[in-house]
């Protein structure tokens, strides 16, 4: 017996914000590696140019960039339209970009909560309403957004973050709602802590990462690849009835 390559994702094509940094950057390499056409975007317009450029050498597919600042409305209506048009069409939208100013709650003030606002689920929201209608239209499609395990457990000092990314797991309910009678998906994925660059400077320390370690069962933080991996599996054939789900990759850190 054959089984079917669920996770082939040749001839797909996929919009990937925050392109250019952590897990961005690794999101890409894997979705290029499964044969998917990209579409990039970030701020810095040079870095994408030089990520474009590795991965169209190293996996053979096609890849356009977009800069957009998505803290601005019209710049990511403007990028919502531009990724559409890049390859004539998308199947694939994986909202990455995100941000976070650590501030307790007693502290936030108005700048960095609407700042976080806009970045964390504006322009997410308005990337699955726009890009997420020319999905419906095609047929099919699906949308992955990056949210955080401080989406569901309450993260101190992280009041606008974590308010934010809340509010994207319930975004991402009602786009699976109305849009799953068309044929797209919409999932999320919660990591704890990632070890990224950026991970790997806050966490890296061994006195500060061991009581974070000792409440995730599996005793280690997570790799990039792990929530990859997991995008993977959500914008493929492989997940072909998940909607509506938010993946926990937390190491089971939420069990507790």
């Amino acid at each position: 017996m054959t089984l079917p390559d669920s996770f082939d994702l040749a001839g797909r094509r996929a919009l990937v914000t925050g392109a250019t940094q952590g897990l961005g950057t690794d999101l890409v390499h894997t979705l290029a590696a499964a044969g998917c056409d990209l579409v990039l975007s970030a701020r810095n317009a040079d870095a994408l140019k030089v990520l474009a450029t590795t991965v169209a050498r190293d996996h053979g597919v096609r890849v356009q960039v977009v800069p957009a600042d998505l803290a601005d409305a019209a710049d990511t209506e403007a990028l919502a339209s531009a990724a559409l048009a890049a390859f004539d069409g998308l199947e694939v939208l994986v909202n990455n970009a995100g941000i976070s100013h650590p501030q307790m709650a007693v502290d936030v003030d108005a700048a960095t909560w609407d700042l976080t606002m806009a970045v964390n689920v504006r322009a997410p929201a308005l990337l699955g309403s726009r890009i997420g209608r020319a999905m419906a239209q095609a047929g099919r499609g699906s949308i992955v957004n990056v949210s955080s395990l401080a989406g569901s457990l309450a993260l101190a000092e992280h009041f606008a973050y974590s308010s934010s990314k809340a509010a994207l797991l319930m975004a991402t309910k009602v786009l699976a709602l109305e849009l799953g009678p068309s044929g797209v998906r919409a999932n999320s994925v919660s990591p704890t802590v990632v070890m990224t660059e950026m991970g790997q400077r806050v966490w890296g320390e061994q006195t500060k990462a061991a009581p974070m370690l000792a409440r995730i069962p599996l005793g280690h933080f997570a790799q990039p690849a792990d929530v990859s991996n997991a995008v993977l599996y959500l914008a493929s054939d492989a997940s072909a009835m998940v909607n509506g789900v938010d993946l926990r990759i937390d190491g089971g850190f939420a069990v507790a």
